[in-house]
């Protein structure tokens, strides 16, 4: 696409973070998911400049400055996420035009809630208004991806940023990775007396290289030695005879991946019909499957789950990548202060970090911030 000339000398967007309710690990295995769109957001206010530096400055964080021509494996840390957009623009054929970036966020770091999509998303659409572009959606997810993927080097899928700008107040985001398309599916926990809360257990995790990219490396030997393009190929009626042909090591990952995707279907059948408490065991189904067979879980992680179902929740499980970050729990109105409650003083009493609650709601996604419609 051909930029216009360069019209707007400020601009100003948010991009929420994300919560999966299920469907884990499933996104770079042409898989399913039903991540929805958060309230708390990540806003960077820009300001053209009429050279080719891009500043970008951050509350709490040192200052970064690089050139509208960086490359991969110049830039680092917290800072690689925006030069990495910058990069990913300019090779998609985008004129980027330098800019003054301020950035502020409300997405916690590490917690599982896709901080960096919230990020790469606004800075894309941030220096896409600067430039004058007019980006598709589904161009901005993708330019967002390569930044993560191929400059910050996270091998993850498009789930984050999907969710981030087509998520939806009211609704979930029906992703379907193969198809790379969506669909909003209703989910209104007030109207059934519910609520969805998020337990960030305080111990953050990390995407780039270790544990992650093992079981995306996993998932795809494991589908060569099937003859399979991607893990999606399998279904769960088919699911014995093809563990049968794998090595021991690789049975494990397939079962969690054919399993999760049947779980989301069935999810989406209760949403569907507005039986909200009928995905409850799905989410417990879906945690077992994340802590026994993909091996993603943490200890802190197993005693929100197990901690918030004893306490009243009707399904709990972690949500993004595992290795720490937080856990969704599905809970009734009236034991809300009990899961809270019952979380923390068993965290304390296992020497843990103090966890905090974050009582969440399906939301809009990205957009300017002086958009009234936005939230």
């Amino acid at each position: 696409m051909a930029p216009r000339s360069l019209t707007a000398r400020r601009a100003t967007w948010s991009a929420p973070g994300r919560v999966n309710l299920i469907g884990e690990h499933t996104d770079y295995n042409d898989g399913l998911a039903l991540p929805f769109a958060i309230p708390m957001c990540t806003t960077v206010h820009g300001v053209a400049r009429d050279d080719a530096i891009v500043r970008v400055s951050s509350t709490g964080r040192d200052p970064i400055e690089f050139g509208t021509s960086t490359t991969p494996g110049e830039v680092f840390g917290w800072g690689a996420y925006v030069a990495g957009v910058v990069w990913a623009m300019s090779t998609a054929g985008h004129r980027v035009p330098g800019a003054d970036l301020q950035i502020t966020s409300e997405v916690p770091v590490g917690a599982g809630l896709s901080s960096s999509a919230a990020l790469e998303c606004a800075v894309t659409l941030a220096l896409a208004d600067l430039a004058a572009l007019d980006l598709a959606a589904g161009e901005i997810v993708t330019i967002a991806r390569r930044a993560e993927n191929d400059f910050v080097g996270a091998p993850t899928g498009a789930l984050d940023q999907t969710a981030s700008m087509y998520g939806r107040a009211g609704h979930v985001v029906c992703f379907d990775a193969r198809a790379m398309s969506c669909e909003a599916v209703p989910c209104d926990p007030e109207a059934e007396g519910l609520m969805l809360l998020v337990i960030d257990t305080g111990v953050g995790h990390r995407h780039a290289g270790g544990e992650y990219a093992q079981r995306r490396a996993g998932c795809a030997d494991a589908a060569a030695q099937l003859g399979v393009r991607s893990l999606r190929a399998l279904d769960v009626e088919s699911l014995d005879r093809h563990l049968a042909r794998l090595d021991v090591r690789h049975r494990p990952l397939v079962r969690h991946v054919v399993t999760e995707n049947e779980r989301v279907r069935r999810t989406v059948e209760h949403l569907r019909a507005r039986r909200l408490r009928e995905v409850g065991p799905l989410l417990t189904e879906s945690h077992v499957s994340l802590r026994d067979d993909f091996a993603v879980s943490i200890p802190e992680l197993d005693t929100a789950v197990d901690t918030a179902l004893h306490a009243g929740a009707l399904g709990a499980r972690l949500t993004g990548g595992g290795f720490g970050g937080s856990v969704i729990a599905l809970v009734p109105r009236e034991r809300m202060d009990d899961v809270v409650q019952g979380v923390r003083v068993e965290y304390a009493d296992r020497g843990f970090a103090t966890p905090s609650f974050m009582p969440v709601a399906p939301s809009a996604g990205a957009g300017a911030t002086s958009d009234p419609t936005r939230r």
